[in-house]
């Protein structure tokens, strides 16, 4: 295979983790959106949905593994193909976690929210642009861009704080309340698990384009639990 060619493949495979990343971002915010209008049909299409983010994760890995198979890629070829394979990984665990929240949309069923639906839309929208932008930046290796978003992780893990205290609160004033705020503390949860997998994408980014690994700056909240 001619380096034209081997750079054609590899090209192709970068398209495909964006129209992964593109399928999980749009589920994440289509489940929470779901969730807060409570349409339990959009709920159950996003449940379904997550078998075509599986069935492309699974077609990115196989194309993968032949092209080391078959090319034997050395050095920086060899770090991309490794980086694509850990992040196809987080992308489908990320698309678990929006139709974890899907799901939880239909446990409630047609009881009325125990609170707004405020802070858990903010963090999807946090969280689907630090995916996006990460995604960008590991088709450019970008590594200054990669560095800075998981910065933004702050944000996610304050709205997460927020809402497990005002759900808390509730559950303290109206035991009632209990199995529904436990269902609305997992979907902002999955949400912050979100924020975390983007970070494990910036990291693997900074891999691929420098040949360093390693974490990258815990947060302050961390920081603060420590």
């Amino acid at each position: 295979m001619t380096r034209e060619t081997l750079d054609r493949k590899i090209n192709q495979l970068k398209d495909d983790v964006l129209i992964l990343g593109s399928m999980v971002e749009k589920a994440t915010l289509g489940a929470v959106n779901a969730l807060k209008r409570r349409d339990f049909d959009a709920s159950k299409e996003i449940y379904r949905g997550d078998k075509a983010i599986n069935e492309k994760r699974y077609e990115i890995e196989q194309d993968v593994l032949i092209l080391i198979a078959t090319q034997q890629p050395m050095a920086h070829d060899m770090r991309l193909l490794a980086g694509i394979l850990e992040i196809v990984t987080e992308l489908e665990r990320m698309g678990d976690y929006a139709k974890g929240i899907g799901r939880i949309n239909l446990l409630i069923g047609d009881a009325p929210l125990v609170k707004p639906l405020i802070d858990i839309p903010k963090m999807a929208d946090i969280v689907t642009g630090m995916l996006h932008r990460a995604l960008s930046a590991f088709v450019t290796e970008d590594v200054d861009l990669a560095r800075s978003i998981p910065k933004e992780d702050d944000q996610v893990d304050e709205l997460h704080n927020i809402t497990q205290q005002e759900l808390l609160e509730i559950m303290m004033k109206d035991a009632t309340t209990i199995e529904q705020s436990n269902n609305l503390m997992w979907a902002a949860h999955n949400l912050e698990r979100m924020a975390d997998r983007v970070t494990n994408i910036c990291e693997r980014t900074i891999f691929v384009a420098t040949g360093e690994l390693g974490e990258l700056d815990i947060s302050d909240d961390e920081l603060n639990s420590l």
